[in-house]
């Protein structure tokens, strides 16, 4: 489990086809030593288990499956990339809760500059646009957001100056791919109305 608070960002350091996955190292500011194989850590909202580590860098193997369902496909050396260690009991839940499953694919459609935010217009995919809701919580490239307003399959959410500095949202532009996870509780909740 994770908050959707980024905690570093990393850069893709290689990118390779094994005869079972695709490999990913990725370079860290992560003290290592903490990290043991095995740990599961957050990349750009994608839970991907540590398979491998070295002086300033871990791997990561990654199914057909989440390549086909993410952003993941498009991944190339040098990309910057969200990361999050799971969340411990006790630790402070800044963001909200966060599972690390993509639900889909969005396209970026438009970033207005808002006085020192910027506003970020994102087509869903159908039919994951009726779990978002205003003021409710996405996941936007492992980013915890407010989902600001809805229009159809088109949402708004307003990124604060720190989280477009912090973030690998800051180089978003027109026309980009962007996992996107949502709110937990309104998975659930549509479910039961589903099967009640």
């Amino acid at each position: 489990m994770f908050t959707g608070i980024v905690t570093d960002v990393g850069r893709v350091r290689s990118v390779r086809d094994t005869n079972r996955d695709r490999r990913f190292e990725v370079e860290t500011a992560f003290d290592l030593s903490t990290v043991d194989i095995g740990a599961s850590i957050s990349h750009a909202g994608c839970c991907l288990t540590v398979v491998e580590k070295g002086e300033g860098w871990f791997a990561v193997e990654v199914s057909g499956e989440t390549l086909g369902l993410t952003t993941l496909s498009d991944w190339h050396e040098g990309r910057p990339v969200n990361l999050e260690r799971a969340a411990r009991v006790g630790d402070e839940l800044g963001g909200h809760i966060v599972s690390g499953h993509v639900d889909g694919v969005g396209e970026v459609l438009s970033i207005d500059s808002e006085g020192g935010s910027h506003r970020v217009r994102i087509r869903a995919p159908r039919p994951l646009h009726r779990f978002i809701a205003p003021k409710g919580s996405i996941t936007v490239e492992g980013v915890s957001l407010t989902v600001n307003e809805v229009e159809d399959d088109v949402f708004g959410v307003n990124l604060i100056p720190h989280t477009w500095d912090v973030t690998t949202l800051g180089t978003l532009a027109a026309g980009s791919r962007v996992n996107l996870e949502i709110d937990m509780l309104a998975r659930y909740l549509a479910r039961w109305r589903e099967t009640a």
